[in-house]
């Protein structure tokens, strides 16, 4: 039984010192080393100050600006119809095939008189030429000459008129065929197959998707502001997730005249071309800037949420991090504006949850140099 008791107090004794060590920093360096790494690691971002405009949101109706209907330039009846309503077309694509019998009679017919004209200069050269060889000799008098100059003139001339003729007749047959001006969306048909067109009848009405704009109504009070700095956005909806997109206007154009019924100006904003999702007759959240301000922002990504409050993991000069409650503002693309709670200058960790694995590790070791401090003092 005393035996027994004995081995107990070595164990006891044993576990003890391995304790004493434990605190003492036998394993305390391993942690600090790690400590240190995980720190200079982190990746952090510093808060900065930045320009933002402040803007002014309204709603904004989307339209086309190339918006065309394409009319008959020859007469004729509607041999094919190649497209139709809310077809996509390639610009210079035929449309509308007419019926050319007529045309391509003009066409010979113009032809053929190209080729009576140049013989008909042929032969004022050839006669030209004999009768300034004989006057030359004094054989022919000087009436006669004329005459001959005269001659080649006209069939030059008449030459001239026939091949205008020809250009004129090729042209008409052309217009038989009628093409797209530019590429876009069929929105009306106003012929049929079989119908006798006459020139400017009405075709096909399309707008383009390439080239859009949106008119908003203005309150007159910020119709100064918008012509001072010139600058607005139009928020679209992404094709993936929802998110709305950013697109900045090309070109604002202000008209001169307010509406007397609801004293606003309309404005124009001139869309870059190539934006996706927006269609003719839509309606879109247009804002125009009507001042700017400096505003402390940081990286969306370094944000923590905790229930219906808002963070960050700052990461001080000495590399200490710390875990802070701020204020924000609104969402700037890939930004938060910050309120309070931040300053400039200041570093805070793109990664939340590598931050939080780090300050947990700063606060054991803080908790494992207190207690071995607290040992060797005893």
């Amino acid at each position: 039984m005393v035996h027994f008791i004995r081995i107990k107090r070595n164990t006891i004794m044993t576990v003890a010192a391995l304790s004493l060590m434990l605190l003492s920093g036998f394993f305390l360096l391993p942690v600090q080393d790690a400590e240190a790494s995980t720190v200079n690691d982190l990746a952090s971002a510093e808060v900065r100050l930045e320009l933002l405009s402040r803007e002014f949101r309204l709603d904004g109706v989307v339209e086309a600006i190339n918006k065309a209907t394409v009319s008959a330039q020859t007469r004729g009846t509607i041999q094919t119809i190649l497209v139709d309503i809310d077809d996509y077309v390639e610009k210079g694509a035929v449309i509308i095939q007419l019926k050319a019998v007529s045309q391509k009679a003009q066409l010979k017919k113009a032809q053929a008189g190209e080729k009576e004209a140049i013989s008909h200069l042929a032969k004022a050269r050839d006669e030209f030429k004999r009768t300034e060889d004989v006057y030359a000799k004094k054989v022919v008098s000087k009436a006669k000459m004329d005459e001959a100059k005269h001659s080649l003139s006209a069939a030059k001339a008449r030459l001239e008129s026939a091949r205008a003729s020809l250009e004129e007749a090729r042209e008409q047959l052309s217009y038989t065929q009628v093409r797209a001006p530019y590429s876009g969306i069929v929105t009306e048909r106003h012929v049929e197959i079989g119908e006798t067109v006459q020139t400017g009848a009405k075709l096909m009405t399309g707008v383009s998707l390439d080239k859009l704009r949106v008119n908003v109504d203005v309150p007159q009070n910020l119709i100064n502001k918008i012509r001072v700095f010139g600058k607005a956005f139009v928020y679209t909806d992404a094709a993936i997730g929802g998110e709305q997109v950013q697109v900045a206007v090309d070109k604002i154009t202000v008209f001169p005249i307010a509406d007397r019924a609801s004293n606003t100006f309309k404005v124009r904003l001139d869309l870059p071309e190539g934006i996706g999702g927006l269609f003719p007759g839509m309606f879109v959240k247009a804002s125009l800037v009507t001042g700017e301000k400096e505003v402390l922002q940081i990286p969306q990504q370094s944000i923590v949420y905790r229930s219906e409050l808002t963070a960050v993991y700052v990461i001080n000069e000495k590399g200490i991090i710390n875990f802070r409650y701020v204020r924000l503002g609104r969402r700037n693309h890939d930004s938060q504006i910050v309120l309070s709670g931040l300053s400039v200058g200041e570093k805070v960790a793109l990664d939340p949850i590598e931050a939080g694995s780090a300050l947990i590790q700063q606060r054991r070791q803080d908790s494992a140099g207190t207690g071995s401090a607290g040992a060797v003092h005893e």
